[in-house]
């Protein structure tokens, strides 16, 4: 699973990518979410899967955390199928076991944005704690789908005209 990005430097340890806004993490609860639920979590996870330039990404104990809540909340077979599915949508990283696996993932990611059912993780007070740290912002999912443009994001972080989506988010 490993393409270069989370490359060990040494034991524990991972190179990070450049931080990018097209890249970005849904904790736990919102993977579950999307499957199990949909609504926000699924509308602001569509937007990354229908652009190609756009990542997802996750640590295994990120897909783990998320497996075993599809699991308690649906059954096993629904949850080992999902895993198959979201893994070959995700770019895969690593981090310090004992991360907080959303955070880590987005840190040793390059994920400026992490999308979070979590109210802790929301609060005013963890965001100025993780700006003293890394440029990123934590959202519930419907704060990002409505904030999200692609036309503007992919001027900043391809170039050029907008080509519309070009991906099937169903797909």
């Amino acid at each position: 699973m490993a393409n270069g990005a989370g490359a060990d430097e040494g034991p524990g340890t991972t190179e990070c990518p450049e931080a990018s806004p097209a890249r970005v993490v849904a904790d736990a609860d919102v993977l579950a979410a999307d499957l199990l639920v949909g609504s926000d979590s699924r509308r602001a996870l569509d937007y990354l899967r229908e652009h190609s330039w756009t990542t997802l990404v996750a640590s295994d104990a990120l897909l783990d955390d998320a497996e075993t809540v599809v699991t308690a909340l649906a059954d096993a077979d629904i949850a080992a199928d999902w895993r198959a599915k979201i893994e070959t949508l995700c770019e895969p990283t690593e981090h310090t076991d004992g991360d907080h696996p959303a955070l880590g993932s987005a840190y040793h990611g390059g994920a400026m944005h992490l999308l979070t059912l979590d109210p802790r993780l929301q609060t005013a007070q963890a965001g100025a704690t993780l700006q003293r740290r890394v440029s990123m912002s934590v959202r519930h999912p419907k704060a990002f789908a409505t904030l999200f443009d692609a036309e503007s994001l992919y001027r900043e972080v391809v170039g050029g005209e907008y080509p519309g989506p070009d991906r099937d988010p169903r797909g």
